[in-house]
């Protein structure tokens, strides 16, 4: 598998190149796996594929501190990210893991190869919900797929030094809550994990293994994919422009 460890300038470029990376791995003859990660150097507002604006981001909140507020390609809710936020995506092939064409196993694949590999450094790591990885009954990491023919993408957040009073600031409340979940405030219900972020892609790259670094990247998708990517201060999607 490829590795890229990369952040680029801004939120909704590193937001779409995660959705650039699954574009290009579709247009090779042979199935391409890659293994990303970035970091936000500022609160940003990522909302899921349906979220509806008024609901999941404190609009008003994000506004006044010109908080960016985001759309990526994946399901889900609204999360914010930032400093002390890994964010990792993972493209996978469907011609070489034929049996990830089910959406229940694909969650269980990356999310149970998250957990092994962190377990020996965090005790009781565990899979909660659909797609969330927890510290007990504390979240630490939500995660999402975007799906297409050959290949799909898996990406989510690892907090380990995060800040964790602006989910309050800048989140509503999620529409759709998990059991475990038992209806706490955004403060009471997420965590760190006690790891650093070298710790962190180090632990998942060897378990995805991941080594082999990814020389180019899709620079011309991922002009495609910005514009969409950002919304306006009224919450509106962007008009969309023709790639560079």
């Amino acid at each position: 598998m490829l590795l890229l460890d990369l952040t680029l300038p801004t939120p909704a470029e590193n937001l779409a190149l995660d959705e650039a990376l699954l574009d290009a791995a579709e247009g090779e003859k042979s199935p391409q796996e890659v293994l990303r990660f970035w970091e936000s150097d500022g609160p940003v507002v990522v909302l899921g594929r349906s979220s509806k604006v008024a609901e999941e981001a404190r609009l008003d909140e994000c506004q006044a501190a010109g908080v960016p507020i985001l759309r990526r390609c994946s399901g889900g809710a609204g999360i914010v990210a930032g400093p002390g936020c890994l964010l990792y995506a993972v493209v996978l092939s469907y011609e070489l893991r034929p049996e990830l064409r089910s959406l229940d196993r694909a969650h269980c694949f990356v999310l149970s190869r998250l957990r092994e590999a962190l377990l020996p450094l965090c005790a009781d790591v565990q899979i909660r919900g659909t797609s969330d990885l927890a510290l007990g009954e504390q979240k630490f990491s939500g995660n999402s797929l975007r799906c297409k023919r050959n290949h799909f993408l898996y990406h989510g957040t690892l907090l380990y030094d995060f800040d964790l009073s602006l989910l309050g600031k800048y989140l509503g409340t999620a529409p759709r809550q998990p059991t475990y979940r038992h209806e706490r405030s955004h403060r009471e219900f997420v965590t760190n994990l006690p790891l650093s972020s070298t710790e962190l892609k180090q632990t998942i790259s060897h378990a995805f293994g991941a080594s082999q670094p990814l020389q180019t990247w899709p620079t011309e998708q991922l002009h495609t994919w910005v514009p969409q990517r950002t919304l306006q201060a009224d919450g509106n999607q962007r008009p969309r422009k023709h790639p560079r």
